[in-house]
């Protein structure tokens, strides 16, 4: 039996002892989506290297340390950064943050990424909420003995992404639209959240416009390199998902334009208002 329990166990109380409030929701931050971190109150960081068997970001637009605070009074976890599996990680240090989140009895998860559009009706800059996801990434956390003090050996995957979160979701974000319709910042309202199903891949690189068309084949409307992990380990928990995309470009081959990560995190950084206000309004509807 691996030692996992127990290491995700001492991770856990050292956070505890940083940080004394009990946790309910945990966001974790994609690529160029950091900065809603900053808005947290009386925050408390934790660089991942001092966190008891985290690995470190080395990817551009991953600060690499776990945030904790309050959002309009609610207790958050937010994680700055988080690790890939094309950055050399084995699949349980990947997803080992999640574990941590679970021994530390966190019930709600928000994961968030920066991801390519197959969809010609997802433009760069929109968002995108996961309905559903296709793991294409050759592997999944969970090979290996079960240990079922974490979950169940056969985990069901039907609903992966929490369907009543979901409708949270869209709520906030048609009040969003709405709201920026009445002040003038829109000329109409605009529905900037989508609808998708998330293919996630290995990496690093991209993909070749062969591949894009059969992803999209497949019935996906995003692709990326994230989330799909921690989204499995996460309901392997027992705990509740939503997972939303921040659409940075454009698979290859449905523009002229090459893709670059620069260009991931300048639409990060253009939404990044748009996002903050979003996810503000998410946590304090799934809390309590």
């Amino acid at each position: 039996m691996t030692d996992l329990y127990a290491k995700a166990g001492e991770a856990a109380e050292f956070i505890r002892a940083q940080y004394t409030h009990s946790l309910e929701t945990v966001v974790v931050l994609g690529s160029g989506l950091g900065s809603f971190a900053d808005d947290l109150e009386k925050s408390v960081r934790i660089p991942y290297e001092t966190i008891p068997h985290f690995a470190a970001s080395t990817v551009a637009g991953h600060a690499g340390q776990l945030v904790l605070g309050q959002i309009d009074g609610i207790h958050v976890a937010v994680q700055q950064g988080r690790f890939h599996y094309y950055e050399g990680y084995e699949m349980e240090k990947v997803t080992f943050p999640m574990r941590t989140f679970g021994r530390l009895g966190i019930k709600n998860v928000i994961l968030t990424n920066a991801a390519g559009s197959l969809n010609t009706d997802m433009t760069p800059g929109s968002l995108m909420l996961i309905t559903d996801h296709l793991n294409c990434m050759g592997v999944n956390p969970l090979r290996g003995q079960n240990d079922d003090r974490f979950g169940p050996r056969f985990p069901d995957m039907t609903s992966v992404y929490d369907k009543r979160f979901q409708e949270v979701v869209v709520s906030a974000a048609n009040q969003i639209a709405k709201e920026r319709f009445e002040s003038g910042l829109e000329k109409e309202p605009v529905d900037f959240l989508h609808r998708g199903v998330y293919c996630a891949l290995s990496g690093p690189t991209y993909e070749t416009p062969a591949e894009i068309h059969f992803y999209r084949l497949l019935g996906a409307d995003a692709v990326g390199m994230s989330t799909v992990p921690e989204a499995i380990v996460a309901r392997h928990q027992g705990m509740k998902v939503i997972g939303i995309s921040c659409i940075s470009n454009f698979g290859a081959g449905m523009t002229s334009e090459a893709i670059d990560h620069a260009e991931v995190m300048e639409t990060g950084a253009r939404v990044s208002e748009l996002f903050r206000q979003l996810l503000r309004r998410v946590v304090n509807r799934i809390s309590g």
